[in-house]
């Protein structure tokens, strides 16, 4: 058994996702070594430091094996973050005489903004794939149940019929909601270069003839914005990280809850296609996907509380405030990615039992169209007659176990109308179709 490491035991939501793969230490070393690759090749590319520098920085950079995280990370205590530790290492590495070219004029927090913008465009890649799978399932969903009908529920109560397309359509406009913010804040992720303060002194020591151009060549370097200031304690990057995240994990939340109430055993309007087993039940098949998610949709908003706290980041450089930060990116950057491929599989293999919506809706005995009966009645008997009838109906209703429609069909005043058409829940869905119809043209 490997001892130590962060394998995602406790994690099921995101454990074999491909975000674990692109946040996992390994995959911030390499991050990080890209980084400093990156930045010592855009020095030579503006003449700031020798070719033959950047390739023997690049050489021993592109070598992650050769570094030990448990060694970095054990070390990182002394100095605060594990850049220092790194430095020592990839320097050893470089050797002489390019050696002294790794992180030159940098600061550490160069270096670990940048490593973890590049995680976070690894990671956002691959959930913005598994969202375009969530949204073309729930497309499908959404047209192939444009007018089955189901009971719409407010407050936890039946409240009037609505259609599984438009509660489908409904759940994939969030996910496109939350792939535009995610495209948005991905194409603007910068990388980070002020050295010591913010003021880029170092390299006009080393040559540097203005504030912006080595900047946008270590951007284009690793294909990460160029930002118009070093974000130091400036936050807006890791702030906008945050909202589209904890967004996206929350939108996908709403979907997972959805299926838990329609998945219920009284209730069995859906199930999950491949339901999860029970330890000590053997005939439960547990909606495990939609359960994940859920889980994730509460976790995430305090992880973005946390990001968002870094915003009061003091000074130049923070003491506190930035280290706060990475554990609760990393944390958030899982959940996403998590939750985007567990949404993904689970929309697909969703499965609708229209009879149970049927049968469910027929629950009520009919008071589940009270609204339309109101607005109907009222033009034929006065609104304060109307109330009246159908408030003692719907009691009546209750106490004998009886339709509504059949004891309407008993007032005289009513003998000319049809109330069974009047009465059918499946025909008071309103603009369901149409609604249906509109939210899958959004493409």
């Amino acid at each position: 058994m490997t001892a130590g490491g962060d394998t995602g035991l406790l994690a099921p939501g995101w454990a074999g996702s491909p975000a674990a793969a692109t946040t996992s230490d390994t995959a911030f070393l390499r991050a990080l070594l890209d980084t400093e690759a990156a930045l010592t090749r855009a020095q030579a590319a503006l003449g700031l430091a020798p070719t033959e520098a950047a390739d023997a920085v690049t050489e021993a950079a592109a070598a992650p094996d050769r570094f030990d995280v448990r060694s970095l990370a054990g070390r990182a205590r002394a100095g605060g973050n594990p850049v220092i530790p790194l430095l020592a290492d990839l320097t050893a590495a470089v050797g002489e005489p390019y050696g002294p070219y790794v992180h030159r004029g940098a600061t550490s927090q160069d270096i670990l903004d940048t490593a973890a913008m590049l995680v976070a465009t690894r990671t956002l890649e691959p959930v913005l794939a598994d969202l375009a799978r969530t949204e073309r399932a729930l497309a499908r969903l959404a047209a192939g149940h444009r007018d089955t009908p189901m009971p719409g529920r407010t407050l936890t109560q039946h409240a009037v019929p609505t259609t599984f397309g438009l509660k489908a359509a409904g759940w994939r406009s969030l996910v496109l909601d939350a792939r535009d913010r995610i495209t948005r804040v991905r194409r603007t992720l910068p990388v980070q270069l002020g050295g010591a303060a913010g003021t880029l002194a170092a390299y006009q020591e080393y040559g540097a003839r203005d504030a912006t151009a080595l900047t946008e060549a270590y951007a284009r370097e690793l294909g990460l914005a160029a930002p118009p200031l070093p974000w130091h304690t400036l936050r807006t990057p890791v702030a906008d990280l945050a909202g589209c995240l904890a967004f996206t994990v929350g939108a996908l939340g709403k979907a997972a809850e959805d299926v838990l109430t329609l998945s219920r055993t009284e209730i069995g309007e859906v199930t999950e296609g491949s339901g999860g087993g029970s330890s000590a039940m053997p005939h439960k098949a547990n909606p495990v996907r939609s359960t994940l998610i859920a889980a994730a949709a509460r976790r995430a908003p305090q992880l973005a509380a946390m990001l968002y706290g870094s915003l009061a980041a003091g000074d130049e450089r923070p003491a506190g405030a930035w280290h706060a930060e990475w554990e609760p990116l990393r944390d958030l950057l899982r959940l996403a990615g998590g939750a985007a491929r567990d949404a993904a599989e689970l929309a697909e293999g969703l499965r609708v039992n229209a009879e149970a919506m049927r049968r469910n809706l027929d629950l009520t005995r009919g008071l589940i169209v009270s609204e339309r009966l109101s607005a109907v009645l009222a033009t034929r008997l006065g609104r304060a007659r109307a109330k009246e009838l159908l408030t003692e109906l719907a009691g009546r209703t209750r106490s004998e176990d009886r339709p509504i429609g059949e004891l309407l069909a008993e007032e005289p005043e009513l003998k000319d109308i049809d109330l069974a058409e009047l009465s059918d829940p499946t025909h008071y869905t309103g603009f369901a179709g149409a609604l249906t119809d509109r939210a899958l043209e959004r493409r």
